[in-house]
């Protein structure tokens, strides 16, 4: 196994007794403390209308964020393009890039409430995977049916507050192609019009596209020759899929000769496991909120958790990323990641960590470096 990098990937979230602004001045310290330990990137994630997730705006805590780190690269995991113009994208990209140049990873998705289209059909898995285990025994779960939650009333509304009145979202294969273009300073119009963006053409942005399948992003990203992330902490059923995918499609660019994956984990790490099952016990409620469109719950602590009501049918709808979330000392996570690793060929992970206390959770991602350093990984990537 040769050396690989680890990154955060920070929904900012907002704990129970607390305020948007107490989650904001929590991530910010994260990504000092972040740096300090040697992780490679620091992501922000994008979502709206979550009472328990405060990140919607990734431009704006990035630029917060730079003004308060160094030397960490920087970056959006991922700026959703269903409600956004390439313009935009590559303006606001370009004025963070304009006073921190090379730090800033531009990390795009599809998502916005659209359901997948006709496009997203994945080439086969080729990878077998066995009574729920790929080859080297990581725990592949049966798909989860994000229907109900694309067609739920709260998703339409999220989706007609974002988008103005009568807009239609553009064709995602062609936005990431009028955002490559934009930055390359190539852009020209069906009509034969140049558009040349100040600050945004030629900014040393690194470009990635997130996705949870093997379909129109996987091809997207693969057919630029661009970096791809794959989520098994958010679809952990289709990460071989979103990975292989990826790879089939991928043609050599002038950034990459080969593909380039990273793999997410959602991840809890303490002292001891009992310590680090304790601190998680929040995250199945949470998860749940998400899962019925009620919207990211602030974070419970342990023992506001165990006071909800609970139910099969609540148990059955998060079992998936229950399952798939990696709890315990520093070395049963570090070899849980080595083997998500090793199924998934990723060159790097991102890690994705969410507890009641701030404290826990910096203390998890220290623990995480610490164990990882000792076995020998660099925190870096490969330049």
């Amino acid at each position: 196994m040769s050396d690989i990098a680890l990154g955060v990937l920070d929904l900012v979230p907002v704990p129970s007794g607390s305020t948007a602004a107490d989650a904001l001045r929590n991530s910010i310290d994260l990504a000092q403390q972040a740096e300090r330990l040697g992780y490679a990137r620091y992501w922000f994630a994008e979502h709206h209308l979550n009472p328990g997730v405060a990140g919607t705006s990734p431009a704006v805590v990035l630029a917060l964020t730079a003004s308060a780190t160094s030397t960490i690269r920087l970056g959006s995991g991922a700026v959703q393009l269903g409600h956004r113009t390439a313009l935009s994208t590559v303006e606001e990209f370009g004025l963070l890039d304009a006073l921190h140049p090379g730090r800033f990873d531009l990390g795009l998705g599809r998502s916005g409430g659209r359901p997948p289209g006709q496009s997203d059909a994945p080439p086969p898995t080729t990878t077998p995977v066995i009574d729920g285990r790929a080859p080297n025994g990581l725990l592949i779960p049966p798909p989860f049916s994000f229907a109900q939650l694309l067609g739920s009333p709260r998703i339409a509304l999220q989706r007609r507050l974002l988008l103005l009145p009568g807009a239609e979202s553009q064709d995602y294969t062609e936005q990431i192609g009028d955002i490559l273009s934009l930055i390359a300073g190539t852009y020209r119009s069906p009509e034969g019009v140049e558009a040349h963006v100040v600050p945004g053409e030629g900014a040393d942005l690194e470009v990635w596209i997130l996705g949870s399948s093997g379909g129109q992003s996987a091809s997207v990203a693969g057919r630029n020759g661009l970096r791809f992330a794959a989520n098994y902490h958010v679809s952990p059923a289709t990460v071989l899929e979103a990975v292989e995918g990826y790879r089939a499609y991928f043609q050599p660019s002038d950034v990459l000769d080969k593909p380039y994956v990273s793999v997410s984990a959602d991840v809890v790490v303490a002292d001891d496991d009992s310590t680090a099952r304790e601190l998680a016990t929040g995250y199945g409620p949470w998860v749940r909120s998400i899962r019925t469109a009620e919207g990211a719950i602030e974070f419970p602590t342990p023992q506001e958790a165990r006071a909800r009501t609970w139910t099969d049918e609540d148990q059955a709808l998060v079992q998936d990323r229950l399952d798939t979330q990696f709890v315990g000392s520093p070395g049963q996570v570090a070899d849980q990641l080595e083997q998500l690793q090793e199924a998934t060929g990723a060159d790097e992970l991102l890690i994705t960590t969410i507890t009641h206390d701030h404290k826990d959770r910096v203390r998890s991602y220290e623990l995480l470096a610490e164990e990882w350093r000792r076995r020998g990984h660099s925190p870096q990537p490969p330049s």
